[in-house]
Formats: structure tokens, sequence, C-alpha cells
């Protein structure tokens, strides 16, 4: 073994104590520590800065434990999370143009980043060090399709009491509503007492975000189609940017491309990639009529809500992307006649064993499950191993990590690359089973019944 490189010496002008830098930051009166802030200063600071509400939480808060080691990760010293809300203008947010409503989007995002910024500074210049994760992007997209962000701001702005999660899977402020924009700052500032709770729900259970969303995602019952509303609402985001380059690449010739891809979807990336990535939809949050601000329209005038909020959202002609054979699919073709379904491959692809499992249940469909009970074990092998029970029970799903619990109906077992591989298509299962590789025993018919729970 080679020797290390020898370190190099440190010139003495630099090193030594008598640096006039170093004599300068000595002669200094030593700065005394920060002044605790309460919760009451800390809120007049996010104000001051542009926050509309805030308020600060420990990071050791039982409901954000799944927080703290993302938040150390990126700031070792943080002690707590600065939350706070900023509007958006609601008649921007309600309008069918969806290109008004993302500039809405667009426009409160960069202020809130900004105000992030100007809370992380005022509390660093009080002798707290602090930074501001971005509320949107950037993010960390080396880690996709595994968690990009940092800090969950709906997480933390309920555990900080701003508003409770709506049916809607946003979080409602009781004053302001559905119209805002979540941000949060990392700090070193310890919390002198815990938020105080919020004494009702602002969600006032009108289900009208059930009754606006194209896609179905929002069900009466509270469940959540998570994939209905990320392969719409998020198409011209990150894997939708990724079947845009496949459909490119598949193509054989520019009438193929034009064949699977439209000029205006075409011209719709373009736009993403210029400006910066449109929501297709929203609706659930144009509609919602929750928040002492926002009530009174719903309150004293439900029809003339009715008719110039949600009418011109639900009857807009517009495309509307989902899986076929996905309960969204089935939704937009049952429930909105003059809305277009653009059939799509799901953009939500496992690329590990654990990833496998672990979106089984953003994927699941209750309605092709509904009369189906089968327990599945799963058994892959290979460099990355990993086992789980998949039980299906009338319309419902329950997946059990790293145990095969109970009889199971149908046992599969196989190298996790060969598995990835024959969901993507690009393995024949028919092939993997006579040579081996993939071994199913129990009643494969199942599986079929199995693949349409989790159409791709």
């Amino acid at each position: 073994m080679s020797n290390p490189a020898p370190v190099p010496s440190v010139p003495r002008s630099i090193a030594s104590d008598d640096h006039p830098s170093v004599v300068a930051v000595r002669a200094r009166p030593k700065a005394p520590p920060p002044a605790r802030l309460s919760s009451h200063e800390l809120r007049a600071l996010a104000l001051e800065a542009g926050a509309d509400d805030a308020a600060l939480v420990s990071l050791d808060h039982p409901d954000l434990a799944e927080e703290k080691a993302h938040a150390l990760a990126a700031f070792p010293t943080a002690r707590s999370f600065v939350s706070f809300v900023v509007t958006t203008h609601p008649d921007s947010i309600r309008s069918p143009q969806r290109s008004i409503a993302n500039l809405e989007f667009h426009r409160t995002g960069h202020f809130a980043d900004e105000v992030a910024h100007r809370i992380a500074l005022s509390l660093s210049s009080r002798g707290y060090r602090s930074v501001n994760p971005p509320m949107a992007f950037p993010m960390e997209m080396s880690q996709f399709p595994g968690r990009t962000w940092i800090i969950s701001h709906k997480r933390v702005a309920v555990a900080a009491q701003l508003g409770k999660m709506g049916l809607h899977r946003n979080v409602i402020h009781p004053r302001l509503g559905s119209f805002v924009l979540l941000g949060t700052v990392l700090t070193a500032a310890e919390v002198e007492e815990s938020p105080v709770p919020l004494s009702f729900d602002p969600c006032i259970n009108c289900k009208l975000c059930v009754a606006a969303c194209p896609v179905g995602a929002i069900e009466p019952d509270g469940g959540f189609r998570f994939s209905a509303c990320y392969d719409h609402n998020y198409r011209e985001f990150m894997t939708g940017f990724s079947d845009f380059v496949e459909s490119a690449v598949e193509s054989k010739d520019k009438h193929e491309f034009r064949d699977r891809v439209s000029l205006s979807e075409t011209v719709t990336t373009w736009q993403s990639l210029a400006n910066e990535p449109s929501y297709k939809a929203a609706f659930c949050i144009a509609v919602c009529p929750a928040g002492e601000d926002i009530l009174g329209g719903w309150v004293d005038q439900k029809a003339k809500h009715l008719r110039e909020v949600v009418r011109p959202l639900t009857e807009k002609a517009e495309d509307v992307y989902a899986v076929a054979g996905s309960d969204a699919a089935a939704h937009v073709e049952k429930r909105f006649p003059k809305k277009r379904l653009r059939v799509i491959t799901s953009s939500l692809r496992a690329t590990s064993a654990r990833g496998f499992f672990r979106g089984l249940p953003l994927i699941f469909q209750r309605g092709p499950a509904r009369g189906l009970s089968a327990t599945f074990h799963f058994d892959l092998t290979g460099t990355d191993p990993a086992r789980a029970t998949v039980r299906i029970e009338d319309g419902k799903l329950d997946v059990i990590e790293d145990e095969l619990r109970g009889e199971p109906d149908v046992a599969v077992r196989a190298d996790t690359r060969l598995w990835l591989d024959i969901l993507s298509k690009r393995r024949s299962p028919v092939l993997a089973v006579l040579t081996g590789r993939l071994r199913i025993r129990g009643r494969r018919a199942l599986l079929d019944r199995f693949a349409a729970c989790f159409p791709r």
C-alpha cells in the first residue's frame, strides 16, 4: 500500500494567533447568549416578514417523529420548526383558466420562499441559526421516486395548530381556509410553550371537493385515491415528463410521436419546462368554502357559489389523465361527460423491493378489489430482498412488510429485479415461469385479479 500524501504545511501567517482577522475578532466584545423567544414574539417576527400566520413547534413533537430525522439531516442544530402560512387570491385560484390559477400558485409560492428567507435571516440575526427549506421546488430529486421533499409542510402546520387536514388533503386554516400556501423554517431556537390546540375542525363537511374533483380522488367516506390525484393533477411534473421522453424514444418517426402526444401536450410540456410545472386541477381548493374569511359566500348564497364557482370547473371541457382500468377512469366516464379521458400508464413505478410494497397502497383501486378476498405472499430475493403479506378483503388493502403471515392463496417468489422488470413489461412472466425464475404457488388466476387492483 502506498504511503498517504503528506499534509501540506500551513503558512504561519494564516495559522497563528497574530493573524489580523483573528486579532480583530478576539478584540470584539463577546456576544451575550440569545434571549429566549416566546411564541408571541416569534409570530410577530413572522408577520413582520410577510406571513399571514405563524407558530413554533418543537422537533420533538410526537406527531413529527418522521420529520425530525429529515430536519436534522438538513440542519443538524435544528430544535424547532417555524410553520407559517401566506394567502393566495381566491378568485384567481377559482378561475377555470388554469394559467390564471397556476400563476397565482407560483407567485404566492415564490413569495412564501421569500418570507421564509426573511424569517431565517431575522432569527439568525438574533443569535438563532436558521435555514429555510423550499416551499416546493427545488427538491432533492436525486432521491426520486423516494422522498424528495425535505420537510412535510402540511404535517408541521397541523402539529403547529395552524389548521386541520381537510377531506381534500390540504390544510384548512380556521380563518383563511384552503387559500393558503405553507412554509417552514428550521431553527435552533427552543420552544417555550406548546401551540394552543385548535378547538374545532375548520372543515365544514360540505363535500364540494368530492363533487369537483375530476378524477374522483376524494371519496365521500374519507378515502383518498392518491394515484388518481397524482396521475392527473401532477401530469406535467416529474413522471409526466418521463412519459413524454419515453413516448419520443419509442416512436419510430414524428408521425407516430404525434399520434402518441398531441401538439397541445407538446407545447404544454415545453411551457412547464420553460416556465414552471402547472397543476391540472386543484379544483378541490378552488371550491372549498371553509375558513371564516371565506365562508360568507357559501353560508349566505349557496346557489350562487355552486353556479359561479363549482359549475364552471365541473362542466369545463378538458383532458383528464387516468390509467386504464382505474377507479379514476371509471369516474371520469360516469361523472363528467364533457371531459375527455386520456389513458396513460401509471406514473408511480417501483424501483426497489420496498418501493414496490410501500407503493401498493398508493395505486390500489377499490373498485376492482370489491368482492375479492385473498392473501398473497411475496418473497423477493437477490441483491434487494424483501418480503411481505398483501391482504385484499372486499375493497380494502392491508400490506404487512417483512412477514409472511397466514396461509396464502397465492405465493410468489422471484428475484427483485426480475419482478420489477415483469411489472414494467420488460420481461415476460410466462417465460420467467417456464425457466423457473418466477415461482408461483396457489391459485394463479388470482394474480390477474391482483393486477387489476393495481393497474399500471
